[in-house]
């Protein structure tokens, strides 16, 4: 998965994502033109629903739940692209290794402040 921090989203932001991005098969996103008038590495579909996008959007929801900067209905947003950005970062370390902890052991509990490094 690739992210970024940034106030405005366009057509550059998003090849760059896409290129630092594993390559997929399949690619879906909203209509945005900036996404629709990108090159992909594999198929693309724009969709005017959520049906192939539902697993992304379940991780922003996660997103906003352990980032309470990140609450739309919030007002307590970084003002610091810089302390949002490393906010971002570790969450995304921290819940990355938690996937794959519970790949490999489904059974025992994990929770994302554990994988947070000291």
């Amino acid at each position: 998965m690739a992210w970024a921090v940034t106030p405005h989203r366009g057509k550059e932001l998003f090849e760059s994502l896409v290129d630092a991005a594993p390559v997929a098969s399949n690619y879906y996103s909203d209509q945005f033109s900036a996404w629709m008038a990108s090159w992909y590495p594999g198929q693309y579909e724009a969709l005017p629903d959520k049906s192939q996008t539902y697993s992304v959007e379940g991780d922003n929801v996660e997103l906003r739940h352990y980032l309470a900067r990140l609450g739309r209905s919030n007002r307590c947003f970084s003002r610091c692209v810089h302390a949002l950005t490393r906010a971002v970062d570790l969450f995304v370390r921290a819940w990355n290794a938690r996937q794959e902890f519970k790949r490999r052991y489904p059974k025992l509990p994990a929770h994302v402040k554990d994988f947070i490094p000291i």
